[in-house]
């Protein structure tokens, strides 16, 4: 018999974001399908009209608008009062929660290590371009928070603490989100990393965070060991142990087992996928081997997360 074990996590800053990468992110940001409005001032130009001191346009003057805007010099050549609009600055949110329940920290890669690095990257391109990140590590213990953080000087804070996130019990997607969701201060793009195989369901967490206003994106990270288990050399008689649960069970591995196990995830795939487009959450499902500057790059920005 034969069993699958666990991969290996990054245990310093490099192994979370070398320089080469960074470097490549420096020119990337974070976008939000939706319009918010922040609270004090960034460096993120909104569609909104707004009191900044970039002019975008005018419109006629109605009862009840604040004179001060008033282009007086509009008024003398044509005596009719218009209103100077401006661009208005918006201070995006950006969240990313983790999950560490003992089904993220296995397979070759890690997925957890994987989500770390991926966090890592995403957190990164947040605080180069001055928005409030805040991370979240969750599992049936609870949530663990890092809030916000603004600016490139709190790289490292951020690198320590994704370094001592740490696997713990099972589940604990519902009660997180329905806790991130309470939490949040404000609107703006949160970041959902698991493999969602949650034995009570994703649907109930989920619904938590998309009534508050957040633009919500959810990445599924599967192992290849579980996108395909015949190719990682699982055969014959083995005995499998469910993470979560720590249940034992022995099968004999067939191609017709192997076919109804790949039917059966993408079944399970294609509901969440479904699930999250019926709710306007963005999606995409990943394999843990998939290269970081690839997925960024390329996948992410095609999925318009980033751009």
């Amino acid at each position: 018999m034969s069993q699958f074990g666990q991969g290996d996590s990054p245990k310093t800053i490099e192994d979370l974001l070398g320089g080469a990468l960074m470097a490549k992110l420096d020119r990337f940001d974070v976008l939000s399908r939706k319009i918010f409005s922040g609270k004090v001032h960034g460096e993120r130009r909104s569609r909104r009209r707004g009191q900044s001191v970039d002019f975008a346009d005018y419109r006629p003057y109605t009862a009840g608008d604040d004179l001060r805007f008033v282009d007086w010099n509009i008024y003398a050549r044509l005596e009719t009062l218009f209103l100077k609009l401006f661009l208005e600055e918006e201070d995006l949110s950006l969240a990313i929660a983790i999950d560490t329940s003992p089904s993220m920290d296995w397979g070759g890669p890690n997925k957890l290590g994987f989500c770390k690095r991926l966090a890592m990257a995403l957190g990164y391109i947040g605080l180069v371009n001055q928005h409030r990140v805040s991370l979240y590590g969750f599992n049936s213990e609870g949530v663990q928070p890092l809030t916000s953080l603004r600016g490139r000087r709190r790289t490292r804070e951020m690198a320590t603490w994704l370094l001592g996130l740490e696997a713990g019990e099972a589940g604990g997607l519902e009660p997180a989100m329905r806790s991130i969701a309470m939490g949040r201060r404000g609107r703006g793009v949160l970041i959902v990393l698991s493999d969602f195989l949650e034995p009570e369901g994703y649907d109930q967490g989920l619904r938590y965070v998309t009534g508050g206003g957040d633009d919500v994106f959810c990445i599924q990270v599967l192992a290849p060991d579980e996108l395909d288990p015949a190719s990682r050399g699982l055969s014959g008689d083995v005995r499998l142990r469910d993470l979560e649960t720590g249940e034992d069970c022995e099968i004999t591995v067939t191609p017709g087992l192997m076919r109804m196990y790949r039917e059966r995830l993408d079944q399970f795939c294609g509901g969440l996928r479904d699930w999250c487009s019926r709710r306007g959450i963005g999606h995409l499902t990943i394999g843990s081997d998939v290269d970081m500057e690839v997925l960024l790059v390329e996948y992410l920005r095609r999925q318009g997360l980033l751009q």
